[in-house]
Formats: C-alpha cells, sequence, structure tokens
C-alpha cells in the first residue's frame, strides 16, 4: 500500500533514494569505525578502544533509523554491501593501525557527512517538502558533529 503522508510521490521517491545514500554512508562509516576498534594499538588502548566503540554503537542505532525513515516513505531500503558502496560518497583508504592516521580519515568522513547533511536538510525541507526526514537528518549532523569535534580535540 503506497503511502499517503503529505509528499507526493515523486518528492518521497527522491527522499527515500538519497536516505539510500546516507544509509550507505553511514554503514560505510560504521564499518571503518569498527576496523578501528578491533586494531587499535598503543598506551592509551583502553580509551580509545572504549572511544571507537560509544562511535559504532551511536552509527549503528542511526543506521536502523535511516533505513525505517526509507520504509515509512514507502520505499525499501538498501542492505546488500555492493550496494551501500555503489551507493556512499566515502572512500575507503588503506587500512592502518596508526591512530593518527585513523582519526584524521575518521574525521574526514564525519565531515564530508556533516557538509553533505547541511545540504540535505534545505533540500528535504524546501524542495520534497518532508520536515520529519529534515528533522532527523539535522540531529544526524550533530550527532556527526559532536564526534568531529572529539575527534579534532584528540588530535591536538
Amino acid at each position: 500500500m503506497k503511502a499517503n503522508i503529505g509528499i507526493n510521490e515523486q518528492h518521497a521517491q527522491l527522499a527515500a533514494k538519497r536516505m539510500n545514500q546516507i544509509l550507505a554512508d553511514e554503514y560505510v562509516l560504521y564499518t571503518k569505525v569498527r576496523n578501528c576498534h578491533w586494531n587499535i594499538e598503543g598506551s592509551n588502548f583502553m580509551e580509545m578502544h572504549k572511544f571507537y566503540e560509544d562511535m559504532y554503537n551511536a552509527i549503528d542505532e542511526k543506521i536502523d533509523e535511516i533505513a525505517e525513515r526509507v520504509r515509512m516513505l514507502g520505499h525499501y531500503a538498501e542492505g546488500r554491501l555492493k550496494d551501500f558502496l555503489s551507493l556512499t560518497n566515502l572512500l575507503e583508504e588503506e587500512y592502518s593501525n596508526n591512530q593518527k592516521q585513523q582519526l584524521e580519515n575518521l574525521l574526514s568522513d564525519h565531515e564530508t557527512l556533516i557538509r553533505n547533511l547541511r545540504n540535505d536538510v534545505n533540500t528535504f525541507t524546501n524542495e520534497y517538502k518532508d520536515l520529519g526526514n529534515a528533522e532527523f537528518l539535522t540531529a544526524l549532523m550533530e550527532l556527526h558533529e559532536k564526534y568531529a569535534w572529539f575527534i579534532r580535540s584528540y588530535l591536538k
């Protein structure tokens, strides 16, 4: 049954497509943070291990919410790894267990998502007339702003 939620079908389709791209970005970032968590080494191992765990848990929660928001629009959420890799805006770097390099890579990813989400909030509000998802994306952007700030603090 089609969703009758006050968003025309064309806008719902465009919104769902963009939400699936955001889902892919989040899933790729989640995987990168897990990799850092599993492979971190150094004198502050426990602190960083816990920091990465907190970060990937927060992202994991959002992944599920994004997929559910796509479904609320009446569309299917992407869920295959090959689809995530084809949709993501993030790059996979060569693996490193160097803490500074890990943090710099994650900071770049968070800041990429922040810039994209900032544009998305305007698009969802003004073009798609989808205020629910615009509000959701604002909160998602704020989560990435928080982690970007944390990472910048580590890198000082």
